[in-house]
């Protein structure tokens, strides 16, 4: 078995900064917030205006859930209040309660639950956290049960806003559904599935995840490949495909946003965006350490501490470590070898820094790193059954039968940094966030996934038997030795002004990628090299607004410019006898420009519910694949930008006074010129390329519901229906071997795509979520389960009858118990992911034999978690 030893001490930068604070926060609990007196003066005017004055006059801002504040008006007082006295003068016997969703915003909602409000006002007395609600002092309801659905804030469009009120199609995923899917040291893939029209998969390994939204996404796995689903991590965009595979721990939420996001969030956005939101650092002590055992000796351990350092600096230190042993064995006649594969020791840590002088300024200070030894994506050789997509007999998920199986292995260093400054004034918000992200990495794997029976010049050895490979072996690696990404917006917001309000900003964006390609004799010694450098600079300019018509609708628009180079150059360093002399570099540069836009409409059609309507534009920037490594005369691929147009009509809605909250909306959108990754149709020099399709269709809907049957028993449901079509006569690619294909095929041997759905595009997602709780003794004890299912998929644009995935159904279960001890809540729990232990294809290659990829079996597991 591989050793997979901690790597902290790797890292002395991380070491210092944790046990510096450390000390630090041996004095917070101490740390007072000293609240200033504004002198205050309110009319009989509306609420909703009284509240906003107010808001400003401490630099803050207001959001309402739906219309809260409808038809109340404010009882007139005067006097020198606090931000918290003012707050509870104006609610008072209102029945609504206001709740920090961070420093700058403030909510205002129904009042819940009496009991739990009290307990949450005295316990955190000491200052305003990124969760704190707090009822009006004499408006607090008697504790019922009855259940109410948690109101849930989104920055969808750069403000903080209810989700309601967004005319986007979004979805968030925090709290137990976050939780239990993650809890067994999975990668960023346990999103997939949970939300309506994402799916994501990868043959990386835990690195270098591939997203797909409404059916949109991009199979293309070279390191410089471009993604149509950007993903932001702590308001940062995460261009390369290795840096979208950073940890999810200790954020506040996770959302979705689903269809073209170009305006405000620019480039390589037309299928949608990740958003991940980390807990920012409080001024009050709070933290949590958790610790999970399971199968297959998986271990996951998180924490985080958090607490002001003094009046004006807090912080806040995440760690996280998830560790399991190789299990997987080689059985090839020659390299028998015990537990060689399937094991990771990854580990992670942010540290923020949070600089708050006064009302007005604040800077917030992000470092974070990762550090992964583990297991490249398995493959297993000759594992399908030709004709179907059925495993072969005497298949075994725990065995494979490569010959290079030892020299597996993947690593991958990440570490990056941001500042995010903003000056708030009564009128206006001005943002500038810079960010540098940096990776390191290597992964060789046995492509091929198994050992070499047959030669080209005498193939009868190779019969299709389990683990076996015909006429050659393809083992290769792929590294990143250098790379570095800058990035840097500035924005400006106006502050509820009045009917009109705004932002603009401009966008600033540098990568300077390098990649080495290898390629390995079957007895491991190297006998191919290329070396790649792409450097891409890329800026925009944006604006957006949205005008209040009326009382019940608003109208949102906006317009960004963007501009995006790239120079590209591919070089082989070593090649055999058989790929010529080609050594000279080859070169390529792509330059575009375009403008996306949206425009959307939001009507109160009651108190309980809003329409929407959207209209969008999106475009990702022309894309580079130099996989040229053999041949001996190899040609680069390029693809031209994509653009998308897309629609959609959308209905939110609370229900059953606020027990209750259902979301729905249908799409549809076109794409000209989509970049897609196809079987190469070169003679020479590449087993992939890229092409652009002519035209690509869509259409669908979502729907989202959460439904609190009583204060006990909440479920939630999502189901998401995609149909997509390439439309295209001309595009023609190579078919794959010993494939049962069903593409048309043409005079040159050739497939066409035309009529053919998306790849990795399921028809139907849908989840399902059930928590049932119940007081025992001090504490409660809760049932949780967790369900996803995914239709059919094929893997490629082949449509071959062996690379498609059946539909897929998979579930988790978790029963635990919550309880308190002194200051600390505390969880013990017991667990189970993929608990029917379905087996399930979920990736092919066909470059020589019909390998395969499974997913990952059912685990049992145990968890404790302390919060203070």
């Amino acid at each position: 078995m591989k050793s997979r030893t901690p790597n902290w001490k790797k890292n002395p930068i991380v070491l210092s900064m944790v046990l510096s604070l450390a000390g630090s926060f041996s004095v917070m609990a101490e740390t007072g917030v000293k609240e200033k007196q504004v002198q205050i003066e309110v009319s009989d005017i509306p609420l909703d205006s009284a509240l906003q004055s107010v808001a400003k006059q401490f630099g803050k801002q207001i959001v309402f859930f739906s219309n809260v504040a409808e038809g109340l008006t404010a009882k007139p007082f005067a006097g020198d209040y606090t931000e918290r006295a003012a707050l509870d003068a104006l609610l008072q016997n209102t029945g609504l309660q206001y709740r920090y969703i961070n420093k700058r915003t403030i909510a205002i909602e129904k009042a819940t639950n009496e009991a739990e409000l009290s307990e949450k006002k005295q316990s955190n007395a000491a200052g305003a956290s990124d969760t704190q609600t707090y009822a009006s002092p004499t408006s607090k309801k008697q504790a019922s049960s009855k259940g109410m659905v948690e109101n849930i804030t989104v920055t969808a469009q750069r403000r903080t806003q209810n989700l309601q009120e967004v005319p986007i199609s979004v979805s968030v995923m925090k709290g137990d559904l976050l939780d239990s899917v993650s809890t067994s040291g999975g990668d960023i893939r346990f999103m997939s599935a949970r939300i309506p029209s994402l799916k994501i998969e990868s043959s990386f390994g835990r690195s270098f995840p591939r997203f797909y939204i409404r059916g949109i996404g991009n199979q293309d796995y070279d390191l410089n490949a471009s993604q149509p689903v950007s993903l932001v991590y702590d308001d940062v965009v995460q261009e390369s495909p290795i840096l979208k595979g950073f940890p999810v721990f200790d954020v506040q939420s996770v959302e979705v946003l689903r269809g073209p996001q170009g305006t405000l969030f620019g480039r390589n956005t037309p299928a949608g965006l990740v958003k991940f939101t980390s807990n920012r650092p409080t001024q009050h002590l709070e933290g949590y350490f958790s610790a999970s055992y399971a199968s297959l000796n998986t271990v996951s351990m998180q924490g985080a501490i958090s607490g002001g350092l003094t009046d004006s600096i807090s912080a806040r230190v995440s760690l996280l470590k998830q560790t399991r042993d190789d299990y997987i064995d080689t059985k090839a006649p020659g390299f028998e070898q015990n537990d060689v594969l399937g094991g990771y020791d990854d580990q992670a840590a942010k540290v923020q820094v949070l600089y708050e002088p006064n009302d007005n300024f604040s800077a917030l200070f992000n470092y974070h790193t990762r550090d992964l030894d583990g297991t490249p994506t398995v493959f297993r050789a000759s594992a399908i059954t030709p004709g179907t997509n059925d495993f072969v007999a005497g298949f075994d998920r725990e065995t494979v039968y490569q010959d290079a199986a030892d020299r597996a292995t993947q690593s991958v260093k990440v570490d990056g940094g941001s500042v995010k400054l903003e000056y708030l004034t009564t009128d206006y918000s001005f943002t500038s966030i810079t960010g540098y992200e940096a990776v390191e990495m290597f992964s060789r794997a046995d492509v091929d996934g198994g050992y070499q029976v047959s030669t080209f010049s005498d193939p009868s050895g190779y019969t299709g038997e389990l683990g076996t490979v015909p006429s050659f072996s393809v083992e290769s690696a792929d590294g990143i030795p250098d790379h570095s990404q800058f990035t840097q917006e500035f924005r400006v917001a106006s502050n509820e002004l009045g009917a009109f309000d705004y932002q603009a900003g401009f966008f600033f964006f540098t990568e300077d990628l390098d990649i080495d390609t290898l390629h390995y004799n079957t007895d491991g010694s190297l006998k191919r090299y290329l070396q790649q450098n792409q450097k891409t600079d890329a800026w925009a300019v944006f604006a957006s607004g949205d005008y209040d018509v009326s009382a019940k609708l608003k109208v949102t628009g906006g317009l960004r410019y963007s501009k995006d180079k790239k120079e590209y150059v591919a070089q082989r360093i070593m090649a055999t006898s058989s790929d010529g002399d080609f050594f000279d570099p080859m070169y390529a540069d792509t330059e575009d420009s375009a403008i996306s836009w949206d425009l959307s409409a939001t009507y109160e059609y009651s108190d309980d519910t809003n329409l929407y309507t959207r209209l969008s534009k999106g475009f990702r920037a022309p894309s580079i694949q130099g996989r040229v490594v053999s041949g001996d005369d190899p040609k680069l691929s390029i693809a031209d930008s994509e653009i998308i147009h897309s629609i959609e009509f959308g209905t939110k809605s609370d229900l059953l006074d606020g027990a209750a909250r259902i979301n729905f909306d249908v799409f549809y959108f076109e794409m000209n010129d989509q970049q897609l990754t196809a079987q190469s149709s070169f003679d020479e020099g590449a087993a992939k390329e890229l092409v652009n399709v002519d035209k690509t269709v869509g259409f669908g809907f979502e729907a989202e519901g959460e439904y609190a049957i009583t204060s006990d028993l909440i479920t939630t449901l999502g189901v998401s229906y995609n149909n997509t079509e390439i439309q295209d006569k001309n595009v023609a690619i190579s078919t794959c071997s010993f494939c049962t294909v069903k593409n048309p095929v043409d005079e040159n041997g050739l497939i066409g795509v035309d009529g053919l759905s998306l790849p990795r595009a399921p028809e139907w997602i849908g989840n399902f979520t059930l928590r049932y709780g119940k007081e025992v003794g001090d504490g409660e004890l809760y049932f949780y389960t967790d369900w996803s299912y995914a239709s059919e998929v094929r893997f490629s644009l082949i449509d071959a009858l062996e690379m498609r995935q059946d539909p897929y159904l998979e579930g988790g279960v978790r029963l635990g118990y919550l309880f308190a001890v002194d200051k600390y809540d505390v969880e013990v729990a017991a667990y189970g992911r993929n608990i029917t232990d379905e087996t399930a294809l979920i990736g092919g290659v066909t470059i020589n034999n019909l390998a395969g990829v499974v997913n990952e079996g059912r685990l049992w597991g145990a968890d404790v978690k302390i919060k203070f």
